[in-house]
């Protein structure tokens, strides 16, 4: 199902909240070898928001997209429910979650709302199960 063209669950309000701190949290990026700055916003079901950034290591393997920052926070404080991310950089193109952060956020919910960003706050809108359709989660493993 096609549920890009659902309304979304937050108010307006709501989503420029999310987008301001999506936009903020690129501030703090650690990025000195690909200069790609990106920011998150992530909302818990009880609407608390967890800021993350990318954050860069010498040995690529060990860097971590600002999704997954974002979500490793939320997480390691006891949240398990999130309704809705922002995704912010420095080139204004609606840029996506790379793949490994959309199967990583799939372990949370195919229903995840998530705004791709640009400067003049505008966006667009996606749900996570459409952009990881026929996802492996949870529910394929022994303990469904």
């Amino acid at each position: 199902m096609n549920r890009r063209i659902m309304a979304s669950m937050l108010s307006d309000r709501q989503i420029e909240d999310l987008i301001i701190k999506a936009l903020e949290a690129r501030e703090t990026s650690y990025c000195p070898y690909s200069r790609f700055r990106v920011g998150s916003a992530l909302r818990t079901i009880d609407g608390k928001i967890f800021q993350g950034c990318n954050i860069e290591n010498a040995a690529y393997g060990g860097a971590i997209c600002a999704e997954r920052t974002a979500f490793a926070k939320a997480i390691s404080d006891g949240h398990r429910r999130f309704v809705a991310i922002a995704v912010a950089c420095d080139y204004n193109h609606f840029i996506t979650p790379c793949g490994i952060c959309r199967q990583f956020m799939n372990e949370f919910g195919k229903d995840l709302e998530i705004f791709f960003v640009n400067d003049d706050r505008s966006y667009r809108r996606a749900v996570l199960e459409d952009l990881l359709p026929y996802a492996f989660g949870p529910e394929n493993g022994p303990l469904k």
